[in-house]
């Protein structure tokens, strides 16, 4: 069987959230479609059979800890894999602070300005990104676009109105 490291599909608890914006939505929507189109997901713990990929992944907040569901792609599951979330607090507001200086401004501001902020918001995204990758660390191998797009997930899943 060949190795075949990345997510197929992947879902959010919609139990979790509770209200999304347009922008927000939109945010969701391009994540899902550009981690679908290419990414790299390979769990590290060693399966009997060395099943190595394709996923499908359910991200949920669980009792403060996000659960990173991993299915194969028959939809048997795999393992489930919790992280704490305390370390990405910070990382999420400001995210989420930065994210709404950027509709604003691209609502009102001039181009020069639009991009000063979202210069900001791909630093504070990619800082995020990292941590996550770092977090994964010997659980999952992970890119760091695929990080990226995660992390955006993982704040769309912290969204409560």
């Amino acid at each position: 069987m060949a190795a075949d490291p990345r997510i197929i599909d992947v879902t959010l608890d919609e139990r979790t959230i509770l209200w999304r914006s347009a922008d927000i939505e939109q945010e969701r929507r391009i994540a899902i479609f550009d981690l679908l189109e290419e990414n790299h997901f390979a769990p590290q713990r060693p399966q009997a059979d060395s099943y190595a990929g394709p996923y499908k992944l359910h991200l949920a907040v669980q009792e403060g800890r996000l659960a990173l569901e991993i299915k194969r792609a028959d939809d048997s599951h795999q393992e489930t894999l919790i992280l704490g979330l305390a370390a990405f607090r910070r990382p999420i507001r400001d995210y989420f602070a930065i994210c709404d200086s950027y509709y604003a401004a691209i609502r009102n501001a001039t181009p020069a300005q639009i991009e000063t902020v979202d210069m900001a918001r791909r630093g504070i995204h990619n800082d995020a990104a990292t941590l996550l990758k770092d977090r994964l660390e010997g659980k999952i191998d992970v890119d760091f676009d695929t990080a990226r797009r995660l992390f955006t997930l993982i704040c769309v899943l912290h969204i409560k109105g």
